[in-house]
Order: C-alpha cells, then structure tokens, then sequence
C-alpha cells in the first residue's frame, strides 16, 4: 500500500464544472456562483480583447 493511499485525498481548489453539489452548504454554493461569474466576466474580457485584436488586423489587411 502507497503512503498516497493512505493520505486524505486533497480537494482541488478552484471551481470543477460538473462537481457533486448535494453535499455543499449555501455557503459554498453562493461563494461557488461568485466564482463561476467572475471567470465568466474574465472570459468575456479576454474574447473582446481577441475580437478587437480581429477587427484590427482585418481593417489594416482588407485593403
């Protein structure tokens, strides 16, 4: 038997998309909901950035 066996198992950090939510409290949940929408804000932000990057390159090459 490995010493990892006999170790807790670690939860990851961070928000896992398809995770097991029976066994969260509402505290968990609410701070759950906060953290999916700050990484839904931080990917809207980075596909404006790539959208504007786009329409730059294809106004200065349309020519």
């Amino acid at each position: 038997m490995d010493l990892d066996d006999l170790l807790p198992q670690k939860r990851p950090s961070g928000t896992a998309i398809g995770e097991q939510l029976e066994t969260l409290s509402v505290g968990e949940l609410e701070k759950r909901i906060n953290d999916l929408e700050a990484e839904i804000a931080r990917v809207r932000s980075e596909l404006d950035r790539k959208k504007r990057h786009e329409a730059a390159a294809h106004a200065l090459f349309k020519s």
